[in-house]
């Protein structure tokens, strides 16, 4: 998403429930631009209503084919580090209202960069 946001007006922030250094890590690895904040009592989910996903649709019978299929080609499988039910979300914020807000059913389903970068900038229009 970064690479699609052009406009000075706008600001990035990446929030995550991990440790600091750990979100300071994944950024790194994105090449994130913007601000990373570390929200690890989820304060900021519950204000938006953003929950943990049922274990069927973050674990669905796709998801339980591919890591079947990774694993017959000989792959070992982490054990995750991480809440893996926990949805994310996507908003627009201006003047510290949230003014648009995307939450995902499954862990996959999230708008394309070009829509929430359209809806930002409709917003600053």
């Amino acid at each position: 998403m970064h690479q699609a946001h052009d406009d000075p007006r706008a600001g990035l922030i990446l929030i995550g429930f991990s440790p600091p250094d750990r979100l300071a890590a994944v950024a790194r690895h994105l090449g994130w631009p913007g601000r990373v904040l570390a929200d690890q009592q989820r304060a900021l989910y519950r204000r938006l209503g953003v929950g943990r996903a049922p274990l069927w649709r973050v674990y669905s019978p796709a998801t339980l084919a591919t890591y079947a299929a990774a694993t017959a080609r000989g792959h070992r499988l982490a054990r995750p580090a991480e809440d893996t039910r926990q949805l994310g979300a996507d908003a627009i914020m201006a003047d510290g209202v949230v003014r648009q807000l995307w939450r995902p059913r499954t862990p996959n389903d999230r708008p394309p960069a070009s829509q929430v970068v359209a809806a930002a900038r409709a917003w600053l229009a």
